[in-house]
């Protein structure tokens, strides 16, 4: 293994087949590392290098772009060493006006702007809380926005406001074209998408000037190029650092094989839309990824950061094969986390996804631009592994793994979603979530032995583990669900699924839904453990048979009688027996009629990362 230590000059790099660069030698980015290594590559040098890199803040001037010919590379910290690469730059030359109000140029468009490195609140109005939508949402092409009282003001129009709409699962953001003060319409750039509807549903419009009215807030001016923004109490623009994102990826591979990054901090990638603005389908696919990779394999991301930016962190697309990320934190998000796969089917052996791993990171936080984004998301791609990670506060689902709805023709087989810690999704903002959810048929997929709590969603649908249209053949078995809003468990529609060995516990409205009745088996519920003290036990449509239980341990803390679910005599209504289970503590005790009905331990000791995520000091 060749190592290349960042530092040294390049002749006498080349000389002893080693190279170091660090912010003030004479290779100081990771561009030149690159071509440097291409260079050793033509002179004969075979085998693994590695590029150590030095402490030190490298602004990334492009997008770090690596081919097949660059394969064969480890670029890792230098020990104790904390290298940070920005696609950000700093915003100098503030002034201050006869207010509160500072202004600099804005020599390029940017979407996100960070003080001391805090994400700085873009100009919103109402600063907290929402608009609504006067009545049903638009169907109109394009959208028609039906605002109350005054809300929406004419002078917005055409000059940069967006606004900003949750409508159930996703959201549009749409610049204003025209309005109408006397009809209390706005026209919108885009059309809507028939399948996302809500009544009176939320927004808020960001960007306007006169929604500059409160410390931590910003403004750009497109048209005079000028950025506005009224610091925090005790923020001096002239000695505290603002950075705004220059790119929108930071990092790209294209075919390379056996490629690590380790110990690296990426931070400072913007979002973008297009002049129309965009209405969201699902998952904020619209969403760029900071670091992005097509046909690669093998490549490692291990106890690096990415946070500071617009879009998700990290995404393996098409023909992404065996690669990991390990011990990698995420946060700060304007989208989600982890993408796997893709939406579409592919039927070519190169482009398909599989074996791929996420195991031990952490990722919170998310959702900050995207509010439907998903913090780990895997599209028609096979035998991945998600393990031991913890995805905690976000707006939408923590954990999707599908891509297709209904019965059809599914790439996604065989995945592992084991001991990962989830909590704090939805947080109230969308609907129709749940902790982990999936789509289609899925042979072979198993959703085990992981910790799941507090799923609010706004409206409809704040679930633990969410079995969507379509989802078939999985075996979900000895997780601990409790404190949703929904239900612990909800099955829309599907066949042949195994759901045994859970704990259920603490639903607000349901403990158990099911929605669709379909003419073959949905499921089969075995031997779990339902619990509540609020609600009912069963929500949706329960008619028509279709669906086995038996073995199942129920129990009302409230002390009524539970009704047992339908072909469900084989059931026992009974205190489980728990330790604790007002400190969420389901341990079940020796004595619990639980272990007459089969019950097997869960150890969800080991739930989310067995070592510390983030970069490596």
């Amino acid at each position: 293994m060749k190592r290349i230590a960042l530092g040294i000059p390049l002749c006498a790099a080349l000389a002893q087949a080693a190279l170091v660069v660090s912010p003030a030698g004479p290779i100081s980015s990771l561009t030149a590392a690159r071509d440097a290594i291409r260079e050793l590559r033509r002179k004969g040098t075979t085998g693994t290098v590695t590029v150590q890199i030095q402490s030190g803040w490298y602004e990334l001037a492009e997008t770090f772009a690596l081919a097949a010919e660059d394969s064969d590379v480890v670029y890792e910290a230098a020990p104790g060493a904390h290298p940070v690469f920005s696609g950000g730059r700093k915003i100098t030359g503030w002034q201050k006006g006869s207010g509160p109000i500072w202004t600099a140029g804005a020599p390029w468009m940017f979407r996100q702007l960070f003080l001391n490195g805090r994400r700085a609140q873009r100009a919103r109005t109402p600063v907290n809380g929402f608009f609504r939508i006067d009545g049903p949402s638009s169907q109109d092409k394009p959208f028609l926005l039906k605002f109350r009282g005054d809300d929406v003001k004419a002078a917005w129009a055409g000059n940069g406001a967006e606004v900003v709409a949750l409508l159930a699962w996703a959201e549009l953001r749409m610049p204003i074209v025209s309005v109408d003060p006397a009809a209390h319409t706005a026209v919108l750039t885009g059309n809507p998408r028939p399948s996302n509807k809500e009544k009176a549903a939320r927004y808020w419009i960001e960007n306007t000037p006169d929604a500059l009215d409160a410390a931590g807030a910003w403004y750009l001016d497109r048209a005079k190029h000028t950025v506005s923004y009224w610091p925090l109490a005790g923020e001096n623009l002239n000695r505290d650092p603002a950075i705004a994102p220059a790119l929108t990826q930071l990092v790209r591979l294209e075919g390379v094989k056996n490629v690590t990054f380790r110990g690296l901090d990426f931070r400072h990638a913007d979002w973008s839309m297009e002049a129309g603005g965009y209405a969201d389908g699902q998952a904020a696919m619209e969403a760029a990824s900071a670091f992005e990779a097509t046909g690669a394999e093998q490549v490692t991301i291990d106890h690096c950061a990415f946070s500071q930016s617009g879009g998700y962190a990290i995404w393996f697309g098409r023909g992404c094969k065996r690669n990991k990320v390990t011990a990698t934190a995420v946060f700060d998000m304007g989208a989600g986390g982890i993408k796997i796969g893709e939406m579409a089917r592919r039927t070519a052996d190169s482009d398909q996804t599989f074996d791929n791993t996420l195991a031990d990171n952490d990722l919170h936080d998310l959702g900050l631009v995207y509010p439907s984004a998903v913090g780990i998301w895997v599209g028609q791609s096979s035998r991945n592994t998600i393990t031991h990670n913890h995805v905690h506060d976000l707006f939408y689902t923590a954990i999707s793994v599908g891509w297709t709805w209904g019965y059809g023709p599914n790439s996604c087989a065989g995945n592992l979603v084991e001991f990962n810690h989830l909590h704090h999704i939805g947080k109230g903002m969308m609907s129709d979530m749940g902790a982990i959810y999936t789509l289609g048929v899925q042979p072979g997929t198993i959703i085990r032995n992981n910790l799941i709590h507090d799923v609010e969603s706004f409206t409809y649908g704040g679930w633990g583990i969410y079995p969507d249209e379509g989802s078939s053949e999985m075996s979900i078995e000895s997780n601990i669900v409790y404190r949703t809003k929904s239900a612990g468990f909800h099955q829309h529609y599907g066949r042949e699924n195994m759901v045994r060995n859970n704990i259920f516990a603490f639903g607000r409205e349901y403990q158990l839904m099911r929605t669709r009745a379909e003419d073959h088996i949905s499921f089969t519920f075995a031997g779990n453990i339902i619990y509540f003290d609020s609600g009912t036990l069963l929500g949706g449509n329960w008619s028509g048979g279709g669906f086995q239980m038996t073995r199942n341990l129920y129990w009302d803390a409230r002390g009524d009688a539970v009704k047992l679910p339908p072909e469900d005599a084989a059931s026992v209504v009974a205190d489980p027996g728990f330790v604790n289970a007002g400190s969420y503590d389901f341990t079940v005790k020796p004595d619990s009629p639980a272990w007459k009905l089969g019950w097997k331990t869960i150890d969800i000791s080991t739930a989310g990362p067995r070592v510390a995520a983030g970069t490596l000091r």
